[in-house]
């Protein structure tokens, strides 16, 4: 509430962002923006307190983790490609499953896969369209190419220069590989729209089609809608996700699946360049409401179970 209003007299009433304060020439008058006082200020930080005192926590959006994307890309393999026809009301009351197809699956796990892959929260991947991509290489065999992702937008580079980000195939995890979807969509887009043209993720039609206007694109109500239907299909509660799940999965994902550190992470997601604000990333990188890395009781156990073999080395082990 207090950063609307603060927008609100910012842009709207053209206070700016600076601190309330007396003029200094003019007795009785004030200058700059009311919500940034230094009464409210000490206000926020009280209430913060009192909430916290009271037992109430900040809950943030839980992150997708590797475990349910790899239910996701297994459910959209083993979903049927066929045919759907116009499908009424008492159809669709009798069979909640099947609001969707393997073409409408695609699309979504497409957008999955950006939104953590390049760290960007849904509502700005929805934006990305054919013009801002590049694929580069020679074949068909996502092995033999590189997808080049151009972002035209970024909260953090409104005025431009922002770095485009390569993505190559990871043939050791499937379930993780942009490129292998960009193909497997670009084939299922050619199939239905003579131009790929406009927004990559459109509209969705019926059950299993999509609108072949290049301006009409996936609303970000309509996607969250998709989202939560797909993961009721592979018995996951779709309540604690929300619009940064996948952005924080990401960056869990670059971090603990894939070792990187703090330095890459942030610099691939264009994030905090002279890191004045560490705290930013570690609010995606630790939260009470992520699925638990590892059980309790395994942390000092010398026999606990083993982990996947890293793909690099072949260690099972806790430390690969």
């Amino acid at each position: 509430m207090r950063a609307a209003m603060s927008h609100k007299f910012g842009r709207d009433h053209k206070l700016g962002t600076q601190p309330w304060s007396q003029h200094p020439t003019i007795p009785g008058k004030s200058i700059g923006n009311p919500l940034l006082s230094v009464t409210v200020s000490q206000y926020m930080v009280s209430l913060h307190r009192r909430k916290v005192r009271s037992g109430e926590a900040v809950t943030s959006a839980r992150a997708m983790d590797k475990a349910t994307m790899k239910h996701l890309w297994d459910f959209l393999w083993a979903t049927p490609r066929k045919e759907y026809g116009p499908t009424s009301c008492k159809r669709k009351a009798e069979n909640p499953a099947e609001w969707a197809g393997f073409t409408i699956h695609s699309m979504l796990l497409l957008l999955y896969l950006v939104s953590m892959i390049c760290l960007l929260r849904y509502d700005k991947a929805l934006r990305i369209t054919w013009a801002d991509i590049t694929f580069q290489g020679e074949g068909f065999q996502p092995a033999d190419f590189r997808v080049r992702l151009e972002l035209p937008f970024r909260k953090t580079h409104q005025y431009g220069g922002i770095a485009p980000f390569y993505v190559y195939a990871d043939e050791q995890r499937l379930w993780m590989c942009l490129v292998r979807m960009f193909a497997v969509w670009w084939m299922l887009a050619r199939e239905r729209c003579e131009n790929l043209d406009g927004f990559i993720f459109r509209k969705k039609i019926g059950t299993d089609s999509i609108s072949v206007n290049p301006t009409d694109g996936m609303t970000s109500d309509a996607f969250l809608e998709c989202f939560r239907n797909n993961l009721l299909d592979i018995g996951v509660d779709p309540r604690p996700y929300g619009t940064h799940s996948f952005q924080r999965g990401g960056c869990q994902f670059l971090y603990k699946v894939c070792r990187w550190d703090f330095g890459d992470i942030c610099d691939w997601g264009g994030w905090a360049e002279n890191f004045d604000n560490p705290g930013t990333i570690f609010k995606y990188l630790l939260s009470w409401n992520d699925n638990p890395r590892e059980k309790r009781e395994h942390y000092m156990n010398p026999n606990m179970p083993r982990k996947d073999p890293c793909h690099a080395c072949g260690r099972t082990c806790h430390c690969a």
